[in-house]
């Protein structure tokens, strides 16, 4: 494995193992303190890629004026053992400067599907993260792009923006990868105190419950999944919503109350961001109604 901090090199690395036959490019972007959700991915891009890239890098576009970008968990060596545990090639670690030398003056926006779930609360957030995705693409020049699905708007948001720009790279959606007890892995979850932790496990169980319950039939719309979905997490002392919402996938578009679930004429998301004290964790169930047989 070969650690990389330049753009130069970068490129100067890929062109050699391009020219060496080695095969398709995979590559899984991530802000580092990796976990197995990132070990998940990387495994992923080895099964369809001959040369898997990963980047580290902590993109301060993303953050709002009020958000942990400073102290946003950091581990280089950890991360480093992980990645070559799992078979990266090339590991690109740049820094600040390198991505951004000087006061960046183009970004890159995708309308509409940005602007709900995890774009409300946090604006500019994905403005951030399509400029950085787009110039990563544009430097890495990938085949395949691993993404985990508990940033699923993410993954809906870069699917369009890939797109709309007639970007040469297929972005492939991976299943979102949870502790035993249910807790979606997050690097914002080494934030939590022992009590915090135990409480956001709710999150998990409220999406079980309200998927449960569709599947069972004893709820049926818009409405009334969203209800459940928010008295489940209320269950839990500590817990503060942010959000608890039902949309299209991979659209975003809003659901009226009063229709029914199986309505949307294809998938549907359940997602939500719940605060734990200062920690703010997501997660999501994507599926298609219709496969729940109460409903059909």
């Amino acid at each position: 494995m070969r650690v990389i901090r330049t753009i130069v090199e970068l490129r100067e690395a890929l062109e050699y193992m391009r020219q060496g036959g080695h095969g398709p490019v995979g590559f899984v972007p991530t802000m580092g303190y990796l976990h197995e959700g990132h070990a998940s991915l990387l495994r992923k891009a080895g099964e369809k890629s001959g040369t898997v890239v990963m980047s580290i890098f902590v993109n301060p576009l993303q953050f709002g004026p009020n958000e942990d970008f400073a102290s946003y968990p950091r581990d280089e060596q950890r991360d480093l053992e992980l990645a070559e545990r799992e078979g990266a090639d090339l590991v690109f670690i740049p820094s600040v400067e390198e991505m951004y030398p000087q006061p960046i003056r183009t970004g890159v926006t995708v309308s509409s599907l940005t602007t709900q779930l995890c774009g409300a609360s946090r604006p500019g957030h994905f403005d951030g993260v399509t400029t950085v995705v787009s110039k990563l693409f544009h430097i890495v020049q990938p085949d395949y792009a691993f993404f985990g699905l508990k940033d699923a708007q993410q993954v809906a948001v870069l699917r369009r923006m890939v797109s709309d720009l007639n970007m040469n790279v297929d972005i492939i959606a991976c299943p979102i990868v949870r502790e035993e007890d249910g807790l979606a892995l997050s690097s914002r979850n080494v934030y939590l105190s022992s009590e915090e932790r135990r409480q956001a496990l709710v999150l998990s169980r409220s999406l079980r419950e309200v998927r449960q319950a569709m599947e069972e039939g004893s709820i049926r719309t818009v409405e009334e999944a969203r209800s459940l979905l928010v008295s489940v997490i209320s269950e839990s002392p500590l817990a503060v919503i942010d959000y608890a919402e039902i949309l299209t996938f991979p659209d975003l578009e809003e659901l009226e109350g009063g229709s029914r679930l199986t309505d949307a004429g294809g998938e549907v998301i359940i997602a939500l961001a719940v605060k734990f004290g200062r920690t703010r964790l997501i997660d999501n169930n994507v599926f298609i109604p219709k496969e729940a047989h109460a409903l059909v």
